[in-house]
């Protein structure tokens, strides 16, 4: 499978030539990003990724970790988020730099070192250096990685995927350092935050490793005994390394809204949905902000590999005899059928059988493995494409067909929303690039003409690079970058009272709520301020407005179940409940782009309440009667009862209170035992010290804060003290130590070969 030494054209993709035609194409796809004329804005990029990085640059520029956020949902943790990407060293991009231009840079080359990563592993698979450019350039190209520049953190944990393949089969073959190695690079990918592609990642490498260890490691150095030890001393070491950002996650996850029986199955590949590989734009329409999308796909805008790349990942099954290909076949294959979610019945009673993979959310995630999987093995047909060329043509033709296939099918019998002309024009645009890359691959394949064929190379991974380029509208429209400029809602609303850290918040109505993300409007950038000015989402945070809601994968389970109470109840007109909240400012019901005061609102702590105690259903409903007067009640659970000897409501008042991202600090008065009742979230990393004395701090109101203090005048300080995150802090800071330090004093040979 190895090129011959005097075949320049072939070997002219050396690493650093690569790596430089890989950032001109990159610079060439987004220039205007690169120079920071324009930004990124679409969808969770600016809903999401940039307003959570503009909260955690503000928290480096004080000194802090962010280990919470105070700005949605009451409050929140953000650290242990994973995908906030607290600790991932890269990120220090765009925590120093301008955050306008760092974070699409910080995107932008991710995306390059996806494409480097590729291209060293499939060099050493393949042992070709055009088949591994081509391979590099497919993976940082497709429809499916360019979609995840929306999205910093899955786009990161993507880019590592390769590298971490390379790294952790060296190092169960060969040992030494590679081991120590393969842990750090492990270690890089699980900081990134994609908890879904890395346990893709670290699945694809059960299998390998299984793989080798059944029919002898494809020539490995390595005996079966060295193998079977050195995979599982990687994980462990990764595993260390990381606890200190996995630990808070897995805290966090047992205690959100996603526990055991929840599924989402939304978002499955549709059964149509594979002839989307061949004609991108079939079957959907382009939404008003510009992009395209599937009829009811509305995670990825696209999961295009590319015709060609298409073409050779299918040739190589069935051509290529090498035991790798075979299993990476079967890899997509099952990948595949898993995306298609519950449109077969094997997903589901996957599921059924391993629960925790309601963690996966979204089936269509599963083409991740196949946007990995495609690009190696277009690699292998191609370093083999001299030796299956009738192969190559009957392929071809059989593509060719089913494009021919989908144009009439998309002609004749369009779905409802369908747009049959701009399908047409997609289709018969594929066919012209299937054409063109079956030309330049039969000069590759005959070597017909010695000046033709030096071009060749070059030519074709240009064209697989321009078919993905023009496959569909552009999946990522940039706008100036002073639409993340802070302060804009109140230099806009002039809002009076301004809600605060401490002070009230706002609330955006279920109706605005819904009718932001299923009415967008058709520029990006007025879209995209109009939701600056409602405070949708997570754009709270570019103003630093404290809000009911927000936009988080994962929510601690009482604050859910609360927020889902008030947000899908029937009647969403809750004044008390509104009031205990401390909202000063909500969405006005004739314009949704406005907000409008409320005079009623609470001061976030209150005390002197008479404690109800409730089990939580019905709190809920208590919650939302006319009655509810969080001034005067408050519902705790019945376990709570014997922490509690306050029997009635007290006089009792506060005389100061201060908030900041992770303390509150509370100065109290009671004539007699009473309670103090603080409208933040309750989690149980809180710690409560009452007069510098530790005190149990109390679930009220289902997902609030609460703590009795006795009479007279008490101090109370409310800490945010993550338990995982110290473990986890004192396993990986000597383990990094250590695998440093090992990485300098052990001795092994280079690192790629």
């Amino acid at each position: 499978m190895t090129e011959s030494n005097d075949n320049r054209a072939l070997d002219w993709f050396t690493p650093c030539r690569f790596g430089v035609l890989l950032a001109v194409l990159v610079f060439a796809s987004f220039p205007q990003v690169i120079l920071g004329l324009q930004t990124f804005v679409f969808r969770d990029y600016g809903f999401f990724a940039y307003p959570l990085a503009h909260f955690q640059r503000d928290c480096f520029w004080r000194g802090e970790i962010p280990m919470w956020n105070p700005y949605n949902f009451c409050g929140i943790p953000f650290l242990a988020q994973w995908n906030t990407m607290p600790l991932y060293p890269p990120s220090l991009i765009y925590l120093t730099l301008p955050l306008e231009w760092s974070l699409g840079f910080f995107c932008l080359l991710h995306l390059w070192f996806a494409g480097l990563g590729m291209f060293f592993l499939t060099r050493r698979w393949t042992g070709s250096n055009f088949a591994a450019a081509f391979a590099g350039t497919v993976f940082a190209f497709n429809g499916f990685t360019l979609n995840l520049l929306m999205w910093p953190s899955h786009l990161a944990t993507f880019a590592w995927m390769p590298w971490v393949v390379l790294a952790v089969e060296l190092a169960w073959r060969d040992g030494g350092r590679k081991i120590f190695l393969a842990a750090l690079v492990g270690a890089m990918q699980m900081l990134a935050g994609g908890p879904e592609i890395i346990f893709f990642t670290w699945t694809l490498l059960l299998a390998l490793w299984i793989q080798q260890l059944a029919c002898g490691g494809n020539g490995a150095a390595a005996t079966r005994g060295k193998m079977f030890w050195r995979f599982p001393v990687v994980a462990a070491l990764v595993f260390a390394l990381t606890a200190i950002q996995l630990l808070p996650f897995l805290d966090l996850a047992a205690h959100s809204q996603r526990d055991s029986g929840y599924a989402d199955l939304r978002w499955s590949l549709p059964l149509r949905g594979w002839a989307n590989f061949l004609v991108p734009m079939a079957f959907g329409n382009t939404w008003d902000t510009g992009v395209f999308f599937q009829h009811g796909q509305g995670w990825t805008s696209s999961y295009y590999l590319g015709i060609g790349a298409l073409w050779l990942s299918l040739l190589a099954v069935p051509c290529v005899r090498e035991r790798r290909v075979w299993l990476l076949g079967a890899v997509a294959v099952v990948a595949y059928l898993f995306a298609l979610g519950d449109g077969t019945p094997i997903y589901p009673a996957l599921r059924k059988v391993l629960p925790q993979l309601s963690l996966v959310t979204y089936p269509v995630k599963f083409t991740i493995i196949i946007a990995f999987v495609a690009p190696v093995l277009a690699a292998f047909a191609l370093a083999n494409v001299e030796r299956i060329k009738k192969q190559l043509l009957l392929f071809g033709a059989i593509l060719f067909a089913l494009v021919v296939g989908i144009i009439f099918w998309t002609q004749h019998a369009p779905m409802l929303g369908d747009q049959p002309r701009a399908a047409l024009l997609n289709g018969i645009s594929r066919a012209e690039f299937l054409i063109l890359t079956g030309a330049i691959l039969l000069v590759l394949a005959r070597k017909s003409s010695a000046g033709i064929f030096r071009a060749a190379p070059v030519a074709l991974i240009l064209i697989a690079w321009l078919d993905v380029f023009t496959h569909e509208p552009a999946q990522n429209p940039t706008v100036p970058p002073a639409v993340y400029a802070p302060g804009f809602l109140n230099q806009m609303h002039k809002l009076q009272p301004l809600p605060a850290p401490g002070g009230s918040r706002a609330m955006v109505t279920p109706m605005a709520a819904a009718m932001f993300v299923h009415t967008p409007l058709g520029d990006p950038q007025n879209n995209f301020l109009a939701n600056r000015l409602g405070c949708s989402e997570d754009c709270n945070l570019l103003d630093n407005v404290p809000k009911t809601d927000g936009f988080f994968s994962l929510v601690p389970r009482e604050g859910e179940a609360l927020a889902f109470w008030f947000y899908g109840a029937t009647n969403n007109n809750f004044p008390h409940l509104e009031d205990f909240m401390g909202i000063s400012q909500i969405t006005s019901p004739d314009r949704i782009y406005a907000m409008q005061p409320r005079t009623t609102f609470l001061p976030l702590v209150t005390a002197g309440q008479n404690p109800v105690y409730l089990s939580d259903a019905d709190t809920l409903n208590a919650l939302i009667e006319p009655e509810f007067d969080g001034s005067k009640m408050v519902f705790l659970p019945p376990d709570e009862k014997p922490l509690v000897t306050v029997t009635h409501q007290t006089s009792a008042r506060i005389l100061e209170s201060k908030f900041t991202d992770q303390t509150v600090d509370i100065e109290a008065e009671a004539a007699e035992p009473s309670l103090v009742v603080i409208a933040q979230t309750y989690y149980h990393d809180w710690r409560v010290l009452v007069d510098g004395q530790p005190s149990p701090l109390l679930r009220a109101n289902e997902g609030f804060q609460a703590v009795q203090i006795p009479s007279g005048r008490h101090h109370i300080r409310l800490t945010y003290a993550d338990r995982a995150f110290q473990t986890g802090a004192a396993i990986s800071i000597p383990a990094w130590l250590a695998c440093l330090a090992c990485l300098l004093l052990v001795k092994t040979k280079r690192w790629f070969r």
